[in-house]
């Protein structure tokens, strides 16, 4: 029998906001002890594009529609946009006026596949698996082969 539920822990950083910046995740599936680590570094992005990034990923990386997700993550941006139902309203107004178009429109059709809860927990608070996190994506924004964040990059005022 496959497990069904999955527990998906979040980070994004970004070192200067904007900046080089990094996501991470850890997914572990309820029941089993399998757990996948993953994390990716850009050149130039925000702190809040790389928490969205790692939510983004991560459940992009389940191979199975209908999962039942807790997202775990310490960003009051994403965890507030979907339980407060803010994302959904600017859907309806096509995002007029608000960043991260692009992400949120990728996040809608991932998160549509699935059952997905979100739980925001305090950052730098000593949750293992949000310090890992942490760790993953700020590793990530430290790397040398760092990905164009294209979309945000083509948009940025220097």
């Amino acid at each position: 029998m496959k497990a069904k539920s999955v527990y998906l822990y979040t980070d994004g950083s970004s070192l200067g906001n904007p900046g080089p910046g990094g996501y991470g995740f850890i997914l572990e599936w309820v029941g089993m002890s399998y757990k996948k680590e993953f994390s990716a570094g850009y050149k130039l992005t925000t702190n809040n594009r790389m928490e969205l990034m790692a939510v983004i990923v991560g459940l992009e990386s389940l191979k199975n529609p209908g999962m039942e997700v807790i997202v775990y993550s310490d960003s009051k941006y994403v965890v507030d946009a979907i339980e407060k139902k803010w994302l959904f309203n600017w859907e309806q107004k096509n995002f007029k006026g608000k960043k991260n178009k692009d992400l949120w429109e990728r996040f809608l059709n991932v998160y549509n596949k699935h059952k997905v809860l979100f739980q925001w927990i305090k950052g730098h608070n000593k949750h293992p698996q949000n310090e890992r996190c942490d760790e993953l994506a700020v590793n990530a924004a430290r790397g040398k082969d760092l990905f164009s964040d294209l979309i945000f990059e083509q948009t940025f005022k220097h």
